[in-house]
């Protein structure tokens, strides 16, 4: 009981209930998220100015190579070489950001939809309006105990794996969507636990930084994207004359990629603890959302239609669970699931 009430000392003990809070412990409560938020911010963008500064540098490095072998016979490079391939990254990386960040301007549904979830429709019938009606019950409960606005609830209804995530700029379009493997394999209990997970971001603010995160990361990944198209072969089967360069922007854009992946899990990773410390608040459990990882890292993941990378971060957890080996563990977006349960409960868990 030490052990939990120092990993999360807002929560109750395991089958009890939360204490309330003091008057005005709320409102402190919130300006607290509210700067770690901001402050996780300003080390995002940090994070992606040095990355954009580095994949600068590997484009131009790799253009300079492409130039050597294509023509060999040239002494120096032609005049503004470097100025060019400069701006063209910062237009490509920057201008994608801009571009995504005005898709998200609708905030959580437009999330939603690129993960391929629909809005929950508790009317539905038979079986699926009973689990898709339990869910927004859940979810307007467990922001009823959050006090906040309750958010909509979305569907991920082809994906049968257990895994749900929230998104929005802020509670006013925020969205929790939710598995159908969830709906289907989770008690009420558990359903309550890993909502109150989702809630905790909302209320952290974290969703405002996942939904930044979003565009970052899709800016990061233009390069690779452009490269991939000048490699690509027209309708003769051909390639164009610009496939050297491609196929090095392509090489030199796998960075973009890995750098994307560094920034999400550098800023999600230490944020899912928190997460799940809401959930136990919220639902007045341990066992809620502990129930909710024990049966993630006991199912093997099942095909499903696979999500933009981009909101790789935005899971209660990873697909994989906690199996990641080697290099993965430093690119994964979620602590170990092992560790997780262990914060949880004070000691190790079967799984």
């Amino acid at each position: 009981q030490a052990h939990f009430a120092r990993c999360f000392p807002l929560a109750g003990q395991r089958g009890r209930s939360v204490p309330s809070e003091r008057p005005g412990g709320t409102e402190m409560r919130f300006r607290r998220h509210q700067e770690a938020a901001e402050n996780a911010t300003w080390g995002m963008l940090a994070g992606f100015a040095l990355a954009l500064l580095l994949l600068v540098v590997a484009v131009n490095a790799a253009l300079a190579l492409a130039v050597h072998l294509t023509l060999p016979f040239i002494d120096g490079y032609p005049p503004l070489f470097f100025e060019t391939n400069t701006a063209l990254v910062l237009l490509f990386v920057l201008g994608g950001c801009w571009i995504e960040t005005l898709r998200l301007r609708e905030g959580g549904p437009h999330v939603a939809r690129l993960a391929g979830a629909r809005p929950a429709d508790p009317a539905g019938p038979l079986q699926g309006g009973r689990l898709e009606r339990r869910l927004v019950n859940v979810v307007q409960e467990i922001a009823l105990a959050a006090r906040t606005r309750p958010p909509a609830a979305w569907v991920l209804a082809r994906d049968l794996n257990i895994n749900a995530f929230a998104a929005g700029w802020s509670a006013d379009d925020a969205v929790i969507a939710v598995t159908q493997g969830a709906l289907e394999r989770l008690t009420r209990a558990e359903l309550q636990g890993l909502v109150g997970h989702e809630m905790g971001h909302i209320v952290r603010g974290d969703t405002r930084l996942n939904t930044r995160l979003i565009g970052l990361v899709w800016g990061l990944q233009m390069v690779h994207g452009f490269g991939r198209s000048l490699v690509a072969r027209d309708e003769q089967g051909r390639f164009h004359a610009g496939a050297l360069v491609g196929c090095a922007l392509v090489a030199v854009g796998w960075l973009g990629w890995l750098a994307g992946r560094i920034l999400q899990a550098a800023v999600a990773r230490q944020r899912e603890f928190g997460a799940d410390a809401s959930a136990v608040q919220y639902a007045r459990t341990v066992d809620g959302i502990g129930g909710v990882l024990r049966k993630i890292a006991g199912l093997p993941p099942l095909d499903a239609p696979r999500a933009p990378a981009s909101l790789a971060h935005l899971w209660v957890a990873e697909s994989r669970g906690s199996g990641l080996l080697g290099w993965r563990r430093w690119l994964a977006t979620h602590p170990p699931l092992a560790e997780r349960l262990r914060r949880l409960y004070g000691r190790s868990v079967d799984v």
